[in-house]
């Protein structure tokens, strides 16, 4: 099968052998398949990740034991646990020490003709979700994951550090559970997607001159933890959801000073994310920037790392 390799922090486009399904997998031909912020940090040296990267995606289940899968339309978790460890048996797989990650940790990705994944880690879509919208359930599930570890009331204040396309439906999320939403982006085209939902923007860190009860950083930058410690009120909470590859240069006095916590969150619900699409309580159609042919996906990489390029498709 054709696919987009990542060898030496190189991306190479390749004839590979096509994966075989174990017992537990199902064979997916991929539809249509996402580039997000984690995927170009790859490229640069994070998680030393080699193969195929990619694991936002959509695809039709080719072939599995369980022949009721067949022909369906899926999205699939991209954590895979050994299910023997002490957090598997707790119920908290995606932090299995062991686990392989879908295009992340010994595991090829979703930019190829097809990938494989445990019948457990799929989710049939309802036809109401299109592919370009199914694309957004795993990132759509990791900005619901910050609702999962924390109670938001609708009279906090929140503001949502970055515009790019974690951003973007992380500040939506955060709409649907208090009005008081900013989000402080570089790029007004993007910002203007939350201008239509209501939610305050800013391209100015200076705008926002007040503090705040909870604060997600989704810059996808280094020095998204300083800015968010110094945009929090004391005894608040800040979000962090950016992998980056570098190291932060923050002062993490100020959290014991101010007593701030401070929580990571990364994979989330995806069933809760789905139907937040098929109900269509986010936009993210004009999120979409381009989509190309596998064939062209290093044209896709190179138009994803442009300053201001929002989610950028690949369809083998």
């Amino acid at each position: 099968m054709k696919a987009l390799v990542l060898e030496n922090k190189k991306l190479l486009i390749k004839d590979i052998p096509s994966p075989l399904p174990s017992e537990k997998e199902a064979l997916v031909k991929v539809l249509k398949a996402g580039i997000c912020n984690t995927d170009l940090e790859l490229v640069k040296g994070y998680m030393a990740f080699e193969g195929v990267p990619g694991h936002e995606f959509v695809g039709c289940v080719v072939q599995a034991l369980n022949k009721s899968w067949v022909g369906k339309r899926v999205v699939g978790e991209i954590n895979i646990p050994c299910g023997q460890c002490e957090f598997c048996r707790k119920g908290e797989a995606k932090h299995c020490p062991s686990r392989d990650i879908l295009g992340i940790t010994n595991k090829n990705g979703a930019f190829a003709e097809f990938l494989t994944l445990p019948l457990a880690n799929l989710h049939r879509l309802p036809d109401e979700v299109s592919d370009t919208r199914a694309v957004f359930v795993e990132p759509l599930a990791a900005a619901l994951e910050i609702l999962e570890q924390i109670r938001v009331r609708k009279d906090e204040s929140v503001l949502v550090l970055g515009d790019g396309k974690l951003g973007l439906l992380v500040a939506q999320v955060m709409r649907l559970k208090t009005k008081k939403v900013s989000c402080l982006g570089k790029h007004r085209r993007k910002l203007n997607i939350l201008m239509k939902k209501g939610i305050e923007t800013s391209l100015s860190v200076n705008r926002f001159h007040h503090k705040y009860d909870i604060v997600i950083e989704a810059t996808g930058k280094e020095e998204g933890l300083r800015v968010s410690l110094s945009r929090v009120k004391p005894r608040g909470r800040v979000i962090l959801k950016s992998t980056v590859a570098g190291e932060s240069s923050a002062d993490f006095s100020k959290i014991v000073v101010d007593e701030i916590q401070l929580i990571g969150s990364r994979c989330g619900p995806f069933l809760k994310a789905i139907n937040l699409l098929r109900n269509e309580l986010v936009d993210v159609e004009e999120m979409v920037d381009g989509e190309f042919p596998l064939g062209r996906a290093l044209e896709a990489f190179s138009l994803a790392q442009k300053p201001g390029t929002m989610k950028v498709l690949i369809r083998p």
